[in-house]
């Protein structure tokens, strides 16, 4: 191992927020580092990588923040917690302009007044320190070390007062964290979920078996310290993975869900249903990606990807008929639900892969007029892509929490006929380096293939 400090200016920065800096012609990528900065750095050449850090910021950017929190350990999931609420917007805003000015103008990000504590689902991964005492956080960067976490300045307060909590009492049932590499313990994580109109909390241990010694003294201790918990899951993860839960649940207390209510629709979520977890700014984006499409009422709608049924039920007024469909088998059970829930009559789920589905509307000569997509961050598959141009909607929303995966597929889009006509960036992530962001395309045919 070899250790070295020098003095470094701050040329730029990187997607995942770190400053980019050269010595002796190399680039090197720096935490807590902002552009423009200059710093001493101290670089750690270890066997197989560089770990560097900052040791003194000699001139410092204008955006710097101190924030409202201890560091230590939060570089992780907050990654511009050190940037000021106009630095963060000034940095997704380039980020978004370098991927997608190449297709039109960039509107100006839309950010959130009030950037704390805004997470409404909160999971921690439970092990033990090197004094075998019971700590829960998140992963280090590559690794499967926790870093602890006690609370974060992007969680729901309550969630992380609910995690001390269980941590506490699994140490009373001698509840053992669960072990990857010797395949033993109990308990793996912790997710809370809350509903952020309705105050109702879920909580859901994640656990390795379900023999749970002590349960129901376990419950019984949980609700006397905190009797705003609605509901409690224990979900069953057996297997050699990263994926946090498991197929099975039993419900251990409470109805299993909690409802809420976003843009005036009422729905319910369940402990693996994807729910975006800012309510506050999903209004701002689903607002805007409506307002974008300039729906007339008349127009029969698709919602790929549609999950619980969000955008389908929020669109559902202002259009003749939506259609979501959805591979997921459980979440369309919800969505399905979630519409008699809201007496809503012309939205109608489909439990099919996405690009299968579109083909068979092909097929029928089915007319769609808009599609609204919103992908996993992986953003859309060829199969599905290909499957869009041939059913050939009138316009298509294109939602993406990905600029970078959601460029690769605009590639394929504007070679197929379909013209961008806006870009909008929304910052649902505050504090992290993540933003959404909404193009709206139109069919030109042929005339506007590249």
């Amino acid at each position: 191992m070899k250790k070295e400090q020098v003095k470094v200016k701050c040329i730029g920065m990187d997607e995942r927020g770190k400053g980019i800096v050269k010595v002796r012609g190399q680039r090197i990528h720096v935490p807590n580092l902002i552009e423009g900065e200059t710093a001493v750095v101290e670089i750690i050449q270890r066997k197989n990588f560089k770990e560097v850090k900052v040791v003194q910021i000699l001139e410092k950017s204008k955006y710097r923040v101190v924030p409202d929190q201890s560091l230590e350990g939060q570089w992780e999931g907050c990654q511009l917690q050190h940037l000021s609420n106009e630095g963060q917007a000034e940095f997704k805003q380039k980020m978004v302009e370098r991927l997608l000015k190449p297709y039109g103008k960039v509107s100006k990000i839309l950010t959130m007044d009030d950037p704390y504590h805004y997470r409404n689902k909160v999971i921690s991964t439970v092990a033990y320190n090197q004094k075998r005492e019971i700590i829960s956080g998140i992963y280090e960067e590559n690794t499967h070390r926790v870093i602890p976490v006690t609370q974060c300045m992007i969680h729901n307060k309550q969630a992380d007062k609910i995690i001390s909590t269980i941590r506490k009492i699994a140490k009373t049932y001698k509840m053992q964290p669960y072990n990857e590499d010797a395949r033993q313990g109990f308990l793996r994580h912790i997710l809370i979920r809350t509903g952020f109109a309705t105050k109702e909390v879920m909580v859901v241990l994640v656990v390795s078996n379900q023999i749970f010694p002590g349960k129901k003294n376990f419950i019984k201790e949980l609700l006397k310290v905190h009797p705003e918990i609605t509901t409690i899951v224990m979900n069953i993860n057996n297997r050699q993975t990263s994926v946090v839960l498991g197929d099975k649940e039993q419900v251990l207390y409470g109805k299993g869900y909690i409802e809420d209510i976003l843009c005036e629709r009422v729905f319910q979520i369940s402990a693996k249903s994807f729910y975006q977890i800012n309510p506050i700014q999903t209004e701002v984006l689903y607002g805007k990606a409506i307002e974008m499409a300039k729906l007339k009422g008349n127009e029969v709608v698709l919602d790929a990807y549609c999950g619980i049924g969000t955008i389908s039920l929020i669109v559902s007024d202002k259009v003749k008929e939506v259609i979501g469909v959805e591979v997921n088998k459980e979440a369309v059970k919800d969505a399905i639900k979630n519409a008699k829930r809201n007496k809503i009559t012309n939205a109608y789920f489909h439990q099919e892969d996405a690009g299968e589905f579109m083909v068979g509307l092909a097929k029928q000569k089915q007319t769609i007029h808009t599609v609204f997509m919103d992908p996993p961050r992986g953003g859309s598959d060829q199969k599905f892509l290909s499957s869009l141009v041939r059913l050939s909607p009138k316009q298509i929303v294109y939602i993406s929490c990905n600029p970078t995966t959601q460029e690769r597929d605009l590639r394929y889009l504007t070679k197929q006929g379909y013209k961008v006509r806006e870009i909008q960036p929304v910052d649902m992530f505050p504090q992290t380096v993540h933003v959404e962001s909404i193009i709206l395309m139109t069919y030109c045919g042929s005339e506007a293939k590249q």
